[in-house]
C-alpha cells in the first residue's frame, strides 16, 4: 500500500569528495526537507541527524520514494551520493532511480543502476546519472574515488535540470532487509583528465596487485611460472581434458554426443566423457580509441619508442568515435612483460594457464594462434554474411538475416566451406557455432512473434520473407475475406498484401497464431540451411548452433532438429533448473556460448552484465555457475566470456569496458577467480556423474573394468551424433 508524509527532517551533506580524478571539491547540499516522502512496503525510521532506517519487506518492488515540490536542477553535479550501511549477516542488492518526468515508465524519462551492500559494511555509492557513458565511447565511467559506482541504464534522453522524483528500492525480496541511509548530496562533476596511466590502469584508484613499474610485471612472471610448474593439469583428465578413469564409450576420431545415464554428454575423440569448459576471446588484440579522448590518458608511448608498435586505426560498430587512432594497452604490457617475442611466448602461456586453472577448451573468436598447437580443443567462429534482412523489433547487433533469401544459402556455403577447411579433419576440433545473438525475438506483447511483425513492415517485393509470409497466408486462408475475417483487416484483395503493412498492437487470436507460425518456419529455413551447409562443408565435427540471446521456444524447437548442439549465451548468476527444464524436451544437448560476472574493485569502471559486490564473490559466483551447468542434464558446457579484462577505456568495436576477464590488462591472473576454476573443474566430472563415480571408487583398482561395465548402459536419442 502507497503512503506519503512530508519530510521533516533528511539528509543533508555539505561535506567535499576529492580525489585526483575531480577539480575542485564543490560537493553540493541535497535540500530534501519539502520533498515528499512515499513508501510501498518499507518501514523508515529516522536514526540521526542525517541517517534514516529504511526496513524492505517482502514484496514486489518495496520502495522509498522522494517526490519534489517542484523539480530540481542537478544539471551542475556529478550525480547523486550517499552512504549505505548494511548491518545484516546478508548481502542485500538495492536500486536507484531518478525519474525526470512523473510519468516514467521504468525505461524512458529515467534513469536506474543497482548495487551491493556487503553484510556489516557502510560504502558509499554515486550514480552520474546525467552523463551518458556511450557518449564518451565506453559502457560505463568511472565513479567518484572511494565510492562505489552505480551505472545508469536507461532509454532515450534524460533531462537532470528536471529531476521529478527518485527511489531506493528492492527487487522482489522474499525476506525483510534493513538499510541505514545517510549523507545524501550531489557530487562535484567529474573530470576525465589523466584517468588513466601508462599500462591502461585506472590512476583514481589503487588495489592489491596494481602494477607500478615494469619491474613488477617481471616479478609477476617469475611468480606465476612456479605457480604453473606446480600445478601443470587437472588430475584424472586425458589429453583432451576427457575424464580419463570415466566410462569409455564409442571412440570415433572425433568430438560427438551421446546421451549417457539419463544426461547429456560430450564424448572426446578416444571415448571419454567430455564437458567443454572454455573461454572465449583467448587472443592478444585489445585495442582502444585515442581519437577525441587523449587527454585521458597521463602517459603514451612517443613515436620512437619501441611501443609506437601498438598503435592503430580502427572503425566501430556504435558509439560516438566511428574511426580513428588506437592503442593497445595489453599488447604493450605484453611487450614489457615478455621482449619482442611476445607473441609466441604468450599464447603458449595461454595453454597452460587454461589447462592449470581446469579449462578444456578455447571458445569462440579466439585468435588461430591459440590451437594450431593442437595442446588443447577448439571451436571455430563461423559468421554468414546476408543482403537482405528481417527486423525482430529489438535489432541490438543488426537484423535478422532473411534465410527465404536464394543468396543467403550461397553465401552459408560459401562462408562455411572457408572456415572449416582447414580444420575438417583435425580431431582437437570440437565444432563450430555459426552467428551469434541474431536478433530472433523483439520486447513486449509481440516480441516472440517480432519477425512476422518486421516481415510485414516489408515490401514484398525486396522481401523474401514477406512473400513467404504472404504465401503462409495465401495456403491457409481460401480467400482474402476469410483473412481479413480472422486479423480484422480491410485487404481488397492479396496483392493489397505486397506493400509495407503496419501490423497494430492488438492482434486477433488467430493473427497471433499465424504470425507464431511464420516465425517457425523462419527458424525452420534458417537452420536448415545452415545445418545442410555445414555438414555437406565438414561430416566430422558438430554445428554448435547459433547462441540464442533473444528468442521465442518455437525458434529453440526448429533448431534442435538441425543443430548436433544447440547454444545459448547465458549472463544469469546460475543456471536455475526450474527455468531451463523445459530444454529437456528438446531431446538434444545444449552449450553455453558466453557467460560472466564483474565487479568493480580493482579499478575497472564497468563490472559487466552480472555484478558482483568484489573479487571474491565473481569468484565464488563463477563456480556456482559451473556447478549449476554440470548438475543440469541438457548442459554439456559453458565458455566464459571472456579470457582478458576489456580495455578500461573500452573496445573500440562498441565500448564495452567490463571486468570479465581471468587476466587483467597488464597480464596479471584474478587469483581467486583462478583458486575458484581449479577447484571446482577438479570434481566436475564427478559433479556431473556422481553414481558413476561412487562406482568407480568403489571398485578400487579396476576403474577401466567398471567403465566398461557401466558404458554399456547408454542409451541412444534421436538426433545423437
Amino acid at each position: 500500500m502507497l503512503k506519503s508524509c512530508p519530510l521533516a527532517v533528511m539528509l543533508t551533506c555539505l561535506a567535499a569528495v576529492t580525489g585526483p580524478a575531480f577539480g575542485a571539491p564543490q560537493a553540493s547540499s541535497l535540500n530534501l526537507e519539502t520533498a515528499t516522502r512515499m513508501t510501498d512496503h518499507v518501514v523508515v525510521k529516522q536514526v540521526g541527524e542525517d541517517a534514516t532506517s529504511i526496513t524492505f519487506q517482502p514484496g514486489a518492488w518495496p520502495h522509498l520514494l522522494f517526490q519534489a515540490p517542484s523539480p530540481w536542477d542537478w544539471s551542475h553535479s556529478g550525480g547523486l551520493q550517499f552512504t549505505i550501511t548494511n548491518r545484516s549477516n546478508s548481502a542485500v542488492t538495492f536500486m536507484l532511480r531518478v525519474d525526470d518526468d512523473v510519468n516514467s515508465d521504468g525505461y524512458h524519462h529515467c534513469r536506474s543502476g543497482s548495487a551491493v551492500a556487503l553484510p556489516h559494511q557502510t560504502a558509499t555509492y554515486t550514480m552520474e546519472y546525467h552523463r551518458d557513458p556511450m557518449a564518451y565511447g565506453v559502457k560505463g565511467l568511472p565513479s567518484a574515488p572511494h565510492t562505489v559506482g552505480i551505472t545508469p541504464e536507461g532509454v532515450g534522453s534524460f533531462n537532470p535540470a528536471h529531476i521529478v522524483q527518485f527511489q531506493i528500492f528492492l527487487n522482489h525480496p522474499k525476506h525483510s532487509h534493513t538499510l541505514i541511509l545517510s549523507a545524501m548530496h550531489l557530487a562535484p562533476p567529474l573530470s576525465m583528465k589523466a584517468t588513466v596511466d601508462k599500462f591502461g590502469q585506472y590512476t583514481g584508484a589503487d588495489w592489491p596487485g596494481k602494477i607500478k613499474n615494469t619491474a613488477q610485471l617481471a616479478a609477476s612472471r617469475r611468480t606465476e611460472y612456479a605457480w604453473l610448474a606446480a600445478h601443470h593439469t587437472e588430475p584424472d583428465r586425458d589429453s583432451y581434458g576427457g575424464w580419463s578413469s570415466g566410462p569409455t564409450l564409442a571412440k570415433t576420431g572425433f568430438f560427438h554426443t551421446a546421451y549417457y545415464r539419463g544426461k547429456w554428454t560430450l564424448v572426446d575423440p578416444i571415448g571419454h566423457l567430455f564437458l567443454s569448459f572454455g573461454t572465449d576471446c583467448v587472443q592478444d588484440q585489445y585495442s582502444t580509441f585515442l581519437t577525441g579522448r587523449r587527454n585521458w590518458f597521463s602517459s603514451l608511448p612517443a613515436a620512437t619508442s619501441p611501443l609506437a608498435r601498438f598503435y592503430g586505426k580502427s572503425t566501430a560498430f556504435m558509439g560516438p568515435i566511428k574511426e580513428g587512432t588506437t592503442f593497445d594497452f595489453f599488447r604493450a604490457n605484453l611487450y614489457r612483460k615478455y621482449g619482442p617475442n611476445y607473441r609466441k611466448i604468450w599464447f603458449a602461456l595461454a595453454i597452460d594457464r587454461l589447462r592449470a586453472w581446469g579449462f578444456n577448451t578455447i571458445g569462440n573468436w579466439s585468435d588461430p594462434a591459440s590451437y594450431q598447437a593442437h595442446q588443447m580443443p577448439y571451436v571455430v567462429t563461423i559468421g554468414v554474411p546476408h543482403s537482405t534482412s528481417v527486423s525482430s523489433g529489438s535489432d541490438y547487433w543488426g537484423q535478422m538475416p532473411d534465410p527465404f533469401d536464394p543468396q543467403y544459402a550461397v553465401n552459408a556455403t560459401t562462408a562455411i566451406q572457408a572456415a572449416m577447411a582447414p580444420y575438417k579433419n583435425d580431431p582437437w576440433c570440437l565444432g563450430a557455432f555459426v552467428d551469434n545473438e541474431l536478433s530472433w525475438a523483439g520486447q513486449g506483447a509481440q516480441g516472440d512473434y517480432g519477425l512476422a511483425i518486421g516481415a510485414m513492415h516489408e515490401a514484398a517485393a525486396e522481401s523474401p520473407a514477406k512473400r513467404a509470409f504472404i504465401a503462409q497466408l495465401h495456403n491457409e486462408y481460401a480467400t482474402v475475406a476469410a483473412f481479413n475475417a480472422a486479423w480484422g483487416t480491410q485487404f481488397g484483395n492479396w496483392d493489397a498484401l505486397n506493400p509495407p503493412y503496419v501490423v497494430p498492437a492488438s492482434l486477433s487470436p488467430r493473427a497471433v497464431s499465424d504470425c507464431k507460425a511464420f516465425v517457425k518456419a523462419f527458424a525452420d529455413e534458417y537452420f536448415k540451411v545452415i545445418s545442410t551447409a555445414f555438414h555437406q562443408a565438414d561430416p566430422n565435427h558438430l554445428y554448435l548452433g547459433c547462441r540464442f540471446a533473444w528468442f521465442a521456444r518455437d525458434e529453440v524447437k526448429e533448431a534442435a532438429k538441425y543443430c548436433d548442439v544447440v547454444s545459448f549465451n547465458i549472463y544469469q548468476p546460475s543456471i536455475s533448473p526450474s527455468s531451463w527444464e523445459w530444454l529437456n524436451a528438446l531431446h538434444k544437448p545444449c552449450i553455453i556460448g558466453e557467460f560472466h560476472c564483474g565487479a568493480l574493485d580493482r579499478g575497472m569502471w564497468m563490472p559487466g552484465l552480472v555484478l558482483t559486490p568484489n573479487q571474491q564473490a565473481r569468484a565464488n559466483t563463477f563456480a556456482g555457475y559451473i556447478q549449476s551447468v554440470a548438475e543440469n542434464p541438457a548442459f554439456v558446457g559453458c565458455h566464459w566470456f571472456q579470457f582478458v579484462d576489456e580495455p578500461l577505456t573500452g573496445r573500440t568495436w562498441d565500448g564495452e569496458n567490463y571486468n570479465i576477464g581471468f587476466l587483467s590488462c597488464t597480464d596479471s591472473p584474478y587469483r581467486e577467480m583462478v583458486a575458484a576454476a581449479h577447484k571446482v573443474f577438479a570434481h566436475v566430472y564427478q559433479l556431473r556423474f556422481p553414481t558413476v563415480a561412487a562406482e568407480i571408487s568403489k571398485a578400487t583398482g579396476t576403474g577401466g573394468l567398471v567403465a566398461k561395465q557401466v558404458s554399456s548402459t547408454s542409451t541412444s536419442m534421436p538426433g545423437t551424433r
